[in-house]
């Protein structure tokens, strides 16, 4: 059983980064080249490769190469439904706070 907690945490680990974030984020429909992902993110190629080999090494995404070109996409859909529920629950988070500070400023 704490195989699967190990394995939970090191996930974890890669959505623990903004920019992989990110790079999930536009993964989330298509498969993409990393000349595509630079173009979008206006990253370097070099931070470009090193965020998606780390999330290869951990399993949340696989390449193809196809010419010059490598591809890159999800290695499992399932990977965006936790992504997007993590961004509900940060979202009404957010909007909680919101409310509350608004409910303080009129108070004062």
């Amino acid at each position: 059983m704490r195989e699967i907690y190990k394995l939970h945490a090191e996930m974890c680990k890669v959505f623990s980064n903004s920019i992989r974030l990110e790079i999930l984020n536009l993964l989330r429909d298509k498969e993409m080249s990393v000349t595509e992902l630079i173009t979008k993110t206006k990253l370097t190629q070099a931070n470009i490769s090193q965020h998606l080999s780390i999330m290869k090494s951990k399993g949340i995404v696989v390449s193809n190469r196809n010419g010059k070109n490598i591809y890159y996409k999800l290695s499992n859909p399932k990977i965006i439904k936790a992504f997007d529920i993590i961004r509900e629950i940060l979202s009404e988070r957010l909007e909680m706070d919101r409310k509350s500070l608004f409910i303080q400023r009129r108070e004062k």
